[in-house]
């Protein structure tokens, strides 16, 4: 097993950074480019779509979880839930071993008013050039802590993220193939964020685990 994911530099391609929020306001590992692309749940377009901006899958339509059991609510009563109109969604801090990844994932307020986030996000690997879903969904680490974060503009909010290349598998089995970008469903949203990235492979056949992600902190 030693093949890598690598982002590669282009301005289509994300990789995050910015400040954590919440917990603090810090810096966060500076990503190389940012780009995102908003796409909902439940759209559908006779259109055919790009590889930039793919339509969302109902195969991927749970989108994240607030870990409050009031999914699309915002975390209490008084709060103003982070959507995908006001985020920038990125990747960053790459470490890899063996054919073993983990990053942060990144969620940045782009608006102009403090806004919430709290729970675990959605994540799909997909492809195809029009956002067809790979494999499963990431598997939401349930031992991490999932207090609220409340971003003000400009500070960003991280998840663990982590995902073992395809190839590691049984090819036969797995059947892998290279993905476009990820599909990210903000905790409690029903409406995701594209994040383009060159190089990672899911499964297309059997019940691998690939990718696993934390809630964000």
């Amino acid at each position: 097993m030693n093949m890598q994911a690598r982002w590669v530099i282009v301005p289509a391609v994300v990789v995050l950074g910015v400040a954590l929020a919440g917990c603090s306001s810090t810096s966060s590992p500076t990503p190389t480019a940012t780009s995102t692309v908003t796409t909902t749940a439940t759209a559908t377009s006779s259109a055919t779509p790009s590889a930039s901006a793919p339509s969302a899958s109902a195969t991927d339509g749970a989108g994240g979880d607030t870990g409050t059991g009031a999914a699309g609510r915002a975390p209490d009563d008084d709060a103003t839930r982070c959507t995908t109109d006001h985020l920038r969604g990125a990747f960053a801090g790459q470490e890899a071993g063996a054919s073993n990844v983990d990053e942060e994932l990144q969620l940045t307020n782009t608006g102009n008013a403090d806004c919430t986030l709290q729970g675990w996000p959605g994540v799909s690997l997909v492809g195809d050039g029009n956002g067809t879903q790979i494999g499963r969904a990431a598997t939401l680490d349930r031992s991490t802590s999932h207090a609220t974060v409340t971003l003000k503009p400009g500070t960003t909010a991280v998840a663990h993220f982590h995902y073992v290349q395809a190839d590691a598998f049984d090819t036969a089995t797995c059947k892998p193939v290279a993905g476009d970008g990820f599909r990210v469903y903000p905790p409690g949203s029903r409406t995701s964020l594209f994040i383009p990235a060159q190089g990672v492979r899911g499964c297309t056949a059997g019940d691998e685990a690939v990718f696993t992600v934390g809630a964000f902190h």
